[in-house]
């Protein structure tokens, strides 16, 4: 019986490619085939902290899974850190040992020690996707990445960003929004996104060139989150091919702007595009073609997916929530009041914004875009009194902070408050990670829901199609069900 049921359990992780949390990639290269085995308590540094292995192969990794796909990420978690009286816990998932960290002191461990005693840990299905990253690591790679990025994506010069999205959100709404008495949310919500990631990263905005790359980018997207069987027909088969057309519609893009370059058609700073071409390494080598390519397209990725989902769930809850819509209408009204007719959002508007913005945190406190991350021990040391070996993987979930009632009263509860003056405790509320990998994106991410917002409220009220239906699954990300339709109400003034 017990031989059935793991067969069972096992093809329930087969059939549910599509499904799939990110990081059960692990589960083909790291698995274990003994119970007993895993089992062990203690090392020679110490005791292992309090947890159980699960089952043979899968470990708890289904239980992991479930949590997700129920709408309550942070249940995993809290539940075991209730169980062991712990806010470490040792745990087997997506075919790995893990130590999982939760609360504001284990966020601010894994952040303050990045590079020290953890790095970030990255499934080995990304490399056939990200194919370059194999010529040094993903790791290594995500540091020059970042490095390029806290220059470009600083808020000094983004600043000169701000009109340009707020031309792109004004064609956005009339193309997509206007003139339609309902609209399903969250694809919207994704175009809108990915618009402003190709004129950010590479001043793509010809409509036919953002198409050629978005129809295979949603296949390619969702193959990250597959196992990676790479056979005909599955998930991360199609992902693989996706990113091979994508890749080369960004070499074609590449090699015209090096052209431009050359002409003096194109700045060197008008984009990072151009910086990558332009800027060489410490030994004076300048990037390939093809690792220029990989590196946009996972900016694409990351500029796309987070914002989109924080956009779409703003949308359900001022939906829900009238007295919240209408605090941030009355804010952006008096915004509008302020501007002569035509003008342009600028920085001195958002910066206004306070209410919007607090109401778009309380958001993603209540469906964080990203619900956690993993890292990986690459020394053995000690926390809170327990061993961890070299090699664990360790697990931070951003949802499990934010949903902590010691942390956040009434968790439940929205309630935008939390946010005003210097708002939640430091390593309270990380839906942008922190220390050394703090989203570099932050303020980008910013500005482009802020804009967003502006331009949802000043034209509509809105009501969900599906009324009673609060439901969201978490697979990785949080997505409304069917992608919350809504019917639209446009202003009458």
């Amino acid at each position: 019986m017990e031989v059935m049921t793991m067969i069972l359990l096992v093809s329930v992780i087969s059939i549910s490619i599509s499904i799939s949390f990110a990081f059960l990639f692990g589960l083909h290269h790291h698995l274990f085939f003994n119970k007993n085995k895993s089992s062990t308590t203690t090392t020679a540094a110490g005791p292992l902290p309090p947890g159980k292995m699960g089952w043979p192969l899968v470990g708890e990794s289904l239980h992991f899974l479930w949590a997700g796909w129920k709408g309550h990420p942070e249940k995993f978690v809290l539940d075991r850190v209730a169980k062991y009286s712990s806010t470490v816990f040792r745990t087997h998932l997506v075919g790995e040992k893990a130590a999982v960290l939760s609360g504001a002191s284990g966020n601010k461990f894994l952040f303050s020690n990045e590079n020290k005693l953890v790095k970030a840990w990255f499934p080995s299905g990304i490399d056939k996707i990200f194919p370059s990253s194999t010529r040094s690591s993903s790791e290594e790679e995500g540091i020059k990445l970042r490095r390029m990025l806290h220059t470009f994506l600083k808020t000094e010069a983004l600043r000169r960003y701000i009109g340009k999205m707020d031309h792109m959100a004004q064609t956005h709404f009339e193309e997509g929004w206007e003139n339609k008495k309902e609209v399903v949310v969250l694809p919207l919500a994704k175009d809108y996104t990915f618009q402003l990631a190709c004129r950010l990263f590479a001043s793509v905005e010809d409509p036919q060139q953002v198409d050629r790359l978005s129809k295979p980018f949603n296949l390619l997207a969702s193959s990250l989150f597959a196992i990676p069987i790479d056979l005909p027909g599955t998930p991360f088969s199609k992902g693989i091919k996706a990113s091979k057309i994508v890749r080369q519609e960004l070499v074609s893009i590449i090699k015209q702007r090096k052209i431009d370059l050359a002409q003096g058609k194109a700045s060197p700073t008008q984009d990072i595009l151009s910086h990558m071409l332009l800027t060489s390494d410490e030994n004076g080598n300048f990037m390939q073609e093809f690792d220029i390519a990989d590196k946009i397209l996972g900016l694409l990725i990351g500029g796309r997916d987070s914002a989109s989902v924080a956009c779409t769930f703003i949308v359900k809850y001022l939906a829900e929530l009238p007295h919240i819509y209408d605090g941030v209408y009355n804010e952006q009204m008096e915004i509008l009041k302020s501007k002569s007719p035509g003008d342009s959002l600028n920085w001195e508007d958002l910066q206004k914004m306070k209410y919007s913005w607090n109401v778009a945190c309380e958001v993603m406190r209540l469906a964080t875009p990203v619900p956690g991350t993993f890292r990986e021990a690459f020394a053995d040391f000690s926390y809170k009194g327990y061993s961890i070996p070299k090699g664990f993987k360790l697990y931070w979930s951003a949802t499990a902070t934010h949903k902590n009632p010691e942390i956040f009263p009434e968790p439940e509860k929205f309630d935008p408050s939390r946010f005003q003056g210097a708002g939640p405790a430091p390593y309270t509320f990380v839906p942008f990670g922190g220390g050394p990998r703090m989203c570099p994106g932050l303020e980008y991410a910013r500005f482009e829901i802020l804009v967003f917002m502006h331009h949802l409220v000043k034209r509509f009220k809105f009501e969900k199609v599906i009324p009673n239906d609060g439901k969201f699954v978490v697979d990785p990300m949080p997505i409304p069900a069917k992608g919350l339709p809504i019917r639209l109400f446009p202003h009458l003034n």
